[in-house]
């Protein structure tokens, strides 16, 4: 059985064409991969908690016996040492978690740092 003459330029422009599609969709077209989109909804849970937590963290600063003498510490010290000054105090542990929740540290400290 014969092949008609158009059959090779054909399947080589459907080939060309979908590469370039591909290419095309993923440089400019926004299109990602499962583990790109993934990894984007995670930030993006993160940075929500973190900005739902923030409240939390400033009005748990404001109920601290010992908030005068952090506050203290915090107007004394640089900018890249508050965050760490807050995890000390404790306001950026959530209710019901162990660890400290460094995102909300930084939020935290951000938002006391302007009414100080």
């Amino acid at each position: 059985m014969e092949l008609p003459v158009w059959t090779k330029p054909a399947v080589t422009g459907m080939v060309a064409g979908g590469l370039v599609v591909a290419v095309v969709g993923f440089a400019w077209g926004g299109w990602v991969t499962g583990s790109t989109s993934m990894e984007m909804a995670n930030d993006a849970s993160i940075d929500a908690v973190t900005v739902a937590l923030t409240p939390y963290c400033v009005e748990r600063s404001k109920m601290d016996p010992e908030a005068d003498a952090v506050l203290k510490k915090l107007r004394t010290v640089s900018s890249y040492q508050r965050r760490g000054v807050v995890e000390e105090a404790g306001w950026a542990t959530p209710l019901g978690s162990e660890e400290v929740n460094r995102n909300l540290a930084v939020a935290c400290q951000a938002e006391i740092s302007k009414t100080m």
